[in-house]
């Protein structure tokens, strides 16, 4: 084996995912799809010709990667900005550094990562110089750029899109490390390939999680006198919780909450639950979760299932009184239940066409047979002139029209057939059976 030096031993001591990151497109492990050879974003690297761009992708994907390479092959000034440490002032001050070598024929590329966390005033700051061209801008985000980035700067940078790295390009990327002088080289390290795989899928995409996670199993590894030895208990012990991405104002927020409600509304009570634990156990406030539940219960199950609405609320009192971690159970109950009962979209489709009408219609005068008449004058006016009383009716039903003239014959709750609904479906049928019955009974005595 090579002598190691002073320097080497250095090196190694600084993390792994950071000794091993890549200084040329030949070394950089996944998004073929992008620097692929003759692929455009290789192109654009490899002819300097880089545009204003967004790099678009989750954690560890190698978007701060692919700037340190584009920073090694570029001819132009390369200035890197963190969104977490930088405010306005530093932004105007290397602005104007740009603007002088611009003058001068000199081009600045700067590289902002986490530009979702500039705020609009920050990130206007940078749109002046990038229309002039002072500035090639390259900002990296695990946010969906068309939310966080202002739509002005957004419209002149080519966004790419970044891929979660896939257990292949994991594999590639892990024996690296284990045979690169830079990673575990110098050891002779014995972990079974399932170990490997498994690290792999344990990372979810993420390569800097992969590779933290190797390096924690390599460090509390069995050290005998001529190798170190990776047992599956050792990896089980360093990956026993798993760190779960998730931002609560972020897109994968929204993404979550989107496939427990689909999951429900497909009635999938496994997939429910799963997505409810993802969303829990990430730290999402449970209430807010329960508050879905609620707007579910009307929106999907409704009248199916009047007791849907109970459940939801229920879960979402317990949720007050417990807090977690003990009211996770109550709102996987109403999951399951949800999950399970009838469906009927029919209460969210009679509003929806409801309040349609309304917003169209917002000058229509309720007809006078059902306006309130307190005073004379109304009365005068006639002011509930017509107006029958309905419990005072054999049927419990009164012949009146309700809605504006306009709208009058209007149907907006069409009931389905399932569960409950079958009741209030035949209700409406015998309440417009005798409807129509007094209506042709009034036509015919010419009243």
């Amino acid at each position: 084996m090579e002598q190691m030096s002073l320097f080497d031993y250095q090196e190694i001591e600084s993390p792994l995912a950071s000794r091993l990151r890549p200084s040329s497109l030949d070394e950089f492990v996944g998004q073929k799809h992008l620097v692929g050879e003759g692929k455009v974003l290789r192109r654009l690297i490899d002819e300097d010709r880089i545009p204003s761009m967004i790099f678009w992708g989750p954690p560890g994907v190698g978007k701060t990667t692919l700037a340190s390479i584009i920073a090694a092959k570029t001819r132009a000034s390369f200035v890197n900005f963190s969104a977490v440490t930088s405010g306005i002032k530093e932004i105007r001050e290397v602005m104007t550094e740009a603007e002088n070598s611009r003058k001068m024929g000199m081009k600045t590329l700067v590289f902002v990562d986490e530009i979702h966390r500039f705020n609009k005033a920050q990130q206007d700051a940078f749109l002046p110089f990038v229309e002039k061209g002072s500035i090639i801008l390259i900002g990296a985000t695990t946010e969906n750029p068309s939310f966080e980035i202002n739509s002005a700067l957004l419209s002149r940078c080519k966004v790419f899109v970044l891929q979660a790295l896939t257990s292949d390009d994991m594999m590639e990327m892990l024996k690296r490390a284990l045979r690169s002088p830079k990673g575990f080289g110098y050891l002779n390290i014995d972990i079974p390939e399932e170990l490997l795989w498994t690290i792999a899928e344990f990372a979810g995409g993420d390569a800097r999680t992969a590779l933290n996670t190797l390096e924690m199993a390599v460090t509390n590894g069995e050290i005998t006198m001529d190798k170190t030895i990776v047992t599956k208990e050792i990896l089980e012990q360093c990956i026993s919780r798993k760190s779960l991405l998730y931002d609560k104002k972020g897109e994968e927020h929204y993404n979550l909450i989107s496939a427990l409600h689909k999951s429900m509304r497909n009635s999938d009570p496994d997939a429910a639950v799963y997505w409810l634990a993802r969303m829990l156990e990430a730290g999402e406030d449970p209430l807010y979760v329960a508050r879905r539940l609620i707007r579910f219960a009307s929106e999907d199950v409704g009248m199916a299932d009047p007791q849907a609405m109970n459940q939801a609320v229920a879960a979402y009192q317990a949720c007050h009184f417990l807090g977690m971690p003990e009211c996770n159970l109550n709102l996987a109950q109403a999951v399951i239940y949800l999950s399970l009962a009838p469906r009927s979209n029919s209460v969210y489709v009679a509003y929806e066409e409801a309040k349609e009408d309304a917003l169209t219609t917002l000058a229509e005068p309720v007809p006078l047979v059902i306006r309130n008449a307190p005073t004379d004058l109304m009365k005068d006016l006639h002011y509930g002139k017509g107006y029958v009383y309905a419990h005072d009716t054999k049927e419990r039903i009164a012949h009146m029209q309700c809605l504006p003239d306009s709208l009058a014959g209007r149907t907006y709750y069409r009931p389905t057939r399932e569960g409950q609904e079958k009741r209030a479906a035949d209700r409406l049928r015998e309440v417009h059976e005798f409807q129509l019955g007094i209506r042709e009974e009034i036509e015919q005595n010419g009243i």
